[in-house]
């Protein structure tokens, strides 16, 4: 069972494998990475619709394609974009960002229909979208 402030997540293939390990091992959160599921290069509105059905906020670098599909939902969970760093750095931003949404409220609750910038560990740009 996820804890209180769980999320569900969707790691994105440009990310490390190991960030939903994490999450999954600590039992905070409920994550998912398509390599684990050999889902790798499931097409960007495939991955979105899975995410929708499945209520998964989605993890990723690749913010322009996101960004534009997203844009066209109406109720979406969410978005986290991280910037390009190495594999350790990405899960310190992404664990930086669930902490900085948690002080906004319940973090599932304040990342729907939003897309959350992650530039550095202690940089977030939190905007609606659409």
């Amino acid at each position: 069972a996820l804890g209180e402030s769980g999320l569900r997540l969707f790691i994105d293939e440009c990310l490390s494998p190991q960030l939903a390990r994490h999450f999954n091992e600590t039992g905070e959160h409920d994550a998912i990475h398509p390599r684990d599921m050999g889902r790798l290069g499931d097409l960007d509105h495939v991955v979105l619709a899975r995410c929708l059905a499945e209520d998964r906020v989605i993890v990723t670098e690749n913010a322009v394609d996101f960004r534009k599909l997203v844009a066209r939902e109406e109720l979406h969970p969410g978005l986290i974009l991280l910037s390009s760093v190495s594999r350790d750095l990405s899960l310190q931003l992404l664990i930086g960002a669930i902490a900085y949404l948690a002080t906004l409220g319940e973090p599932s609750d304040v990342i729907v229909n939003h897309v959350l910038e992650v530039s550095g560990t202690d940089n977030f740009i939190l905007s609606p979208l659409p």
